[in-house]
């Protein structure tokens, strides 16, 4: 025989007013204890409120000075084995990690002094590799350091290291591998899109559109921009 479908469902209603009926009876005592700790001149909230003091009070441990800067340092340790950092990716990261800022400054400090940590370095190592492998211009560079952290006179220095020569020569680099795979479409579209490529690496626009007129030359490609930039 088929089960009832509906068999189920009397079954939680039954529960639900056997249960119903529990909570009245129970209800009419806690209402009654209620009022005899009223009398008593201490209600349930009031007891509440103590009972979570104390729970507060005895959770509530002193921190270990000693043992938080081991924890930090060994962030510390992992964070650098894994690629150079800045000051202030190290500080962020140990205060995510619930490092008191106080903690966080001292073991900080001791990794300066220990040459560690050296934003300088760090600045051009960024520069180098991120120009080198991704090809990123001069503005975008600026940007991610300071995101980093380091301070602007150490960006300004590090960046110039790719002076103007190094920068459109890499640009060029770009926009020739990207034109290799554009072959179908048209001239306009080609433009918009070599220029907006540089544009998202950091390019200048003025020096985007000369390196794509220049290379859209030595491609023999016709462009208009040859009708509205200067030589």
């Amino acid at each position: 025989m088929a089960a009832d479908p509906f068999a189920a469902e009397g079954r939680r209603g039954r529960a639900g007013a056997e249960g119903g009926a529990r909570r009245g009876r129970s209800g009419g005592r806690r209402r009654g204890s209620a009022r005899t700790a009223d009398r008593a001149g201490c209600t349930d909230t009031d007891a509440d409120q103590h009972t979570d003091t104390d729970i507060d009070t005895e959770t509530a441990k002193p921190v270990d000075p000693a043992k938080e800067q081991r924890k930090a340092a060994d962030i510390c340790y992992a964070l650098l084995t894994a690629r150079a950092r800045t000051r202030v990716e190290l500080k962020d990261a140990l205060l995510r990690k619930g490092i008191r800022e106080e903690t966080a400054e001292l073991v900080l400090g001791k990794f300066d002094r220990a040459g560690l940590i050296d934003d300088v370095a760090f600045a051009e190592v960024w520069v180098r590799s991120r120009h080198t492998y991704q090809g990123l211009g001069r503005r975008a560079l600026a940007m991610e350091l300071r995101r980093k952290g380091v301070a602007d006179e150490v960006v300004a220095e590090a960046v110039a290291a790719v002076d103007d020569e190094a920068e459109q020569e890499r640009a060029r680099e770009l926009v020739r591998k990207k034109l290799r795979t554009m072959s179908g479409l048209e001239d306009q579209v080609k433009i918009r899109r070599l220029v907006g490529a540089l544009a998202r690496k950091g390019y200048a626009e003025g020096m985007a559109y000369r390196v794509v007129r220049e290379e859209l030359r030595n491609a023999e490609i016709e462009s208009p921009l040859d009708d509205y930039l200067p030589d």
